[in-house]
Formats: structure tokens, C-alpha cells, sequence
């Protein structure tokens, strides 16, 4: 059975840091994904209705660039900002291969944050936050889906 996002809001910090361990870095992806936030502590009860403010209000996923970059989606507008680069590289919760996406040199406002994610499943990413070296939060990336009513449905779309 396929996972969803619902099922890493209610897998709690443990299950998180579990899974990610478990996966491996995979593709980086191109173009917009899909994105969740989901916080350390609380598990289902809290982390639900704070990843639909951050949704709401803040964060609504990310855009890949095949060079090598990608922007975050904030706003309920989508407005691009906050550039980071991507490679692949050790993650520091383990050491091992996965996507790093990397604002150090490339935001002043993000300049100590680093994501890292692996692929968790087809069209699925699990990313950890770090700030300053320490391990902040998660989020869920999800390529999304082609709606295959369309004329040229299940083509791919830069997008």
C-alpha cells in the first residue's frame, strides 16, 4: 500500500527519522512538487493542523531547475523565492548518499538551513530540516499528479 502524506503527519519524529534511514536518495526531481510540512513533536495531533496553516500561509513546495537549483513556493500566490542549490551529497543523519538542497551560498534569509530527502517512493520525497547542524523539522515533497483527462496527459511538463 502506497504512502501518503497523511501517514508521515501521524509517523511522530521516531518513525520519520526510521524512514528516511531506510530510503534511498533517488532522482533529484524536476519542477514544481507538491510539499508538506510536518514538525518533530506531537505526532498526528499537532503536526496536521500546523502543516495546513504552514500550507495555507507560508509554504506550498518546491520548484526543481534540471541546473542544478531550486526555488521554494510561498504563499497561497506561489511566489518563487528562496533559492538553494541541489546535489547529491552525505546526509548528516547518517552519512549516507541523499538529494542536499543547499541555501548556504545562495540566501541570506536561509543561509544556515539545509534540507535533505530521499525518494520514499515513486513521486514521493521525505526531507529533513536542519539549522545551524541541528535537526529542525520534516517535510514531504509529492510530484503531482497528471490529471489524464487532458489533451497530451501523461507527457512531461516543465513546469
Amino acid at each position: 500500500m502506497a504512502l501518503t502524506e497523511s501517514d508521515l503527519l501521524n509517523a511522530g519524529d521516531d518513525g520519520l527519522v526510521e524512514l528516511f534511514g531506510g530510503s534511498r536518495a533517488g532522482d533529484v526531481p524536476r519542477g514544481p512538487l507538491e510539499g508538506t510540512g510536518i514538525v518533530r513533536w506531537g505526532g498526528g495531533r499537532l503536526a496536521r493542523p500546523l502543516a495546513r496553516l504552514v500550507r495555507l500561509a507560508v509554504w506550498r513546495g518546491k520548484v526543481f531547475d534540471p541546473e542544478g537549483y531550486l526555488s521554494n513556493r510561498m504563499t497561497p500566490f506561489d511566489v518563487l523565492a528562496v533559492l538553494a542549490q541541489v546535489y547529491k551529497g552525505p546526509s548528516l543523519l547518517d552519512e549516507r548518499e541523499c538529494i542536499v538542497i543547499d541555501y548556504s551560498r545562495t540566501s541570506l534569509v536561509a543561509r544556515a538551513v539545509r534540507d535533505e530527502m530521499r525518494q520514499i517512493e515513486e513521486g514521493l520525497y521525505l526531507g529533513v530540516v536542519w539549522l545551524y547542524g541541528c535537526r529542525v523539522g520534516w517535510f514531504a515533497l509529492r510530484v503531482p499528479e497528471v490529471d489524464r483527462t487532458l489533451p497530451g496527459a501523461g507527457e512531461a511538463t516543465a513546469g
